[in-house]
């Protein structure tokens, strides 16, 4: 795809818009018309294709009827991209009449529709209320990507009208667009529409990188789910690999009356998971501080019990942790070290031997809870971890360490 110059100089040669830009993504569409529009007239008269000749013959000519001249302009595709992106809007007026025949100008004319001259907006609004839902449906990234102009809100209208309207599946086909406010107003539709059933909503959840489509399919799933979905709905949510929706699980677990199955999520890794986990427990009648304080004593096996104590426990219980933060796995110590930074009881001398740690993760949970305290740290013992042959967990923690400290 060449950049927006580059097309409007080839298409006023007479290229094709395929020719010109290939498969275009939506914000080229924009990119080309300000490229067209600043296109020189005298450069347009050295240009030897039909469309540089017209232009240059025509500049200044008044509202002219392209369909009835029989001129070359309405011969050639490259002419008539020219012209809807002109700077007199009475070309560009003259020009929406060719755009019905040519598929390939659609992006054009909804680019129109966000004109700033009034008669040239409205001409283009009437033809674009008469192309086929399915046509404004696969050019709903440019429609979104155009309304942000202060003229944008009428296709949008638009294209919201024909998805809740129009087939199912045409809805359906952009839930997974790689346009992310495209993906967006799909699943709105779609949920509007009741076209997603429980299971359904809740892979959707897991399944998405959004997390705006996560909460809002993982909140719609459990909202909609009857008796016989929970097990498919709830199994899908609370093994998802992304927090949001592993705590939307934990959470409907009190809605289903399924209360005691939240102790399995106290020692997540995810401290939004731990605290659904903790809110549901109580709900139910179970207080989960004594839970936590009897997986911290012994042999801790489940990391997060650590950070869980340290959530909601009191500082009694930050010699539990303290004693955690020399344990043999290391996700431990990452853990003991959150509990410590959420009771508050954090101390430089307890602390800084770990920024030697050979976790990195360790490092980097030590390096946090310690940057508030830097200034309390020797510089010379700092510089002496910047050195090149230490990790470069160590140097990095080092570097945070020295700039918090001046």
């Amino acid at each position: 795809m060449n950049d927006a110059s580059t097309a409007a100089r080839q298409l006023a040669g007479g290229a094709s818009l395929n020719e010109a830009l290939g498969h275009s993504a939506a914000e080229c569409w924009p990119a080309l018309d300000r490229a067209i529009r600043d296109l020189p007239p005298q450069d347009l008269g050295s240009y030897v294709a039909p469309a540089g000749r017209w232009l240059q013959w025509h500049w200044n000519a008044p509202m002219p009827s392209l369909r009835r001249s029989g001129n070359r302009w309405a011969e050639s595709e490259s002419a008539t991209v020219i012209a809807l992106c002109h700077h007199d809007g009475w070309v560009r007026a003259a020009a929406l009449d060719l755009t019905p025949d040519s598929p390939a100008l659609l992006p054009l004319l909804i680019v129109r529709c966000t004109d700033w001259a009034a008669p040239v907006r409205d001409r283009a609004r009437a033809l674009l209320s008469e192309v086929p839902a399915p046509a404004l449906a696969a050019c709903a990234e440019l429609v979104l990507l155009l309304a942000r102009r202060e003229q944008g809100r009428f296709t949008v209208d638009l294209l919201d009208r024909g998805l809740r309207e129009g087939p199912a599946a045409q809805a359906e086909a952009l839930l997974t667009s790689e346009d992310r406010a495209t993906r967006r107003l799909a699943h709105r539709i779609a949920l509007d529409r009741g076209l997603l059933a429980p299971g359904r909503l809740a892979r959707l959840a897991a399944g998405s990188g959004d997390a705006s489509l996560q909460d809002l399919c993982a909140d719609a799933a459990i909202a909609s789910m009857r008796d016989e979905d929970h097990d498919d709905v709830l199994g899908v949510l609370l093994t998802a690999r992304n927090g949001r929706v592993r705590a939307a699980g934990v959470t409907a677990l009190r809605r289903t009356g399924r209360h005691d199955e939240a102790r399995a999520w106290l020692t997540d890794r995810s401290g939004v998971v731990r605290a659904c986990a903790r809110y549901v427990l109580r709900q139910g009648g179970t207080e989960p501080l004594p839970l936590y304080r009897a997986m911290c004593t012994g042999e801790v096996t489940e990391p997060g019990a650590a950070a869980g104590l340290g959530e909601c426990g009191d500082r009694s219980d930050a010699e539990t942790l303290w004693a955690l933060v020399h344990h043999p796995a290391a996700a431990v110590r990452v853990h003991a070290v959150t509990g410590l930074r959420a009771l508050d009881a954090v101390t430089r001398a307890g602390l800084a031997p770990l920024i030697d740690d050979p976790s990195s993760a360790v490092v980097r949970a030590a390096t946090r809870a310690l940057l508030p305290h830097a200034a309390g740290l020797s510089r010379e013992w700092l510089s002496e971890r910047n050195a090149p042959d230490r990790s470069r967990a160590v140097r990095v923690a080092a570097q945070r360490l020295l700039r918090a400290a001046g």
